[in-house]
């Protein structure tokens, strides 16, 4: 189905505006290029003098041009290894910002009673701080081991698997939902890149933020210009 220009920038797919923002419970976002501006491994690469090799990796995996995510961040958090641990307070204080317009998106959402959840292929040590900046209620990401005040290259297995990739992101977005005790088509999913699709395929309602090609074809909502608060141009309130 083709999508539809509704603003400059602005398009929809298999919707109709205004939606009801009351028909939704739970709103789950994508952290890296999605809720902020930057992919936080390029930026700690960039510590270590790889910044172009692993956001060369970043981009075919968020393009889809890689399918095993797991297999990739595992080689690009390898190539970290070495990289001194105050690298990642760095990139937070130093680079890392909400994008445009989220806070405002955030926080109408909230306003209407939804909770939130971020689900991030990205790393805990930036997750918790969105978290707490934005007020979320879950997140969960990866966990990046550190010993001796420097990456190891490697991750740490958690209780619920080892990597959250886009099957993870489909998972958690579900059971969230099944504790709620609401229906998947009552939840919304944000993202950008490939490993957003899962969550975004059993969702009610899916936006795409500055996304990639194959994701803006399948969101509902696209948003290809400005800021994240676009969206609640298409709802009622």
């Amino acid at each position: 189905m083709s999508a539809l220009q509704f603003e400059p920038g602005l398009f929809v797919r298999g919707v109709t505006p205004p939606l009801a923002l009351a028909h939704y419970r739970l709103v789950a976002f994508d952290m890296d290029s999605t809720l902020i501006n930057i992919e936080c491994v390029d930026e700690i690469a960039a510590a270590a003098g790889r910044k172009a090799e692993v956001a060369a990796i970043t981009e075919a995996a968020m393009r889809g041009e890689i399918t095993d995510y797991k297999e990739s961040l595992r080689q690009r958090v390898a190539l970290l290894r070495g990289v001194p641990a105050s690298a990642l307070d760095a990139v937070y204080a130093e680079k890392l910002r909400l994008n445009p317009g989220v806070e405002r998106f955030v926080q109408a959402l909230q306003a209407a009673g939804l909770k939130t959840l971020l689900v991030s292929g990205g790393f805990t040590f930036f997750s918790e701080r969105v978290r707490h900046r934005l007020q979320l209620d879950f997140a969960r990401a990866n966990m990046l081991e550190i010993e001796r005040g420097a990456l190891t290259g490697r991750m740490i297995d958690r209780p619920w698997g080892d990597i959250c990739d886009g099957a993870e992101k489909r998972r958690v977005l579900l059971e969230v939902c099944e504790l709620m005790g609401i229906e998947p088509r009552q939840s919304i999913a944000v993202g950008d890149g490939a490993n957003d699709l899962p969550m975004m395929s059993v969702a009610g309602l899916s936006i795409c933020y500055h996304g990639k090609p194959a994701v803006r074809e399948q969101a509902m909502i696209s948003i290809e210009e400005g800021g994240m608060d676009r969206a609640l141009a298409l709802f009622s309130r």
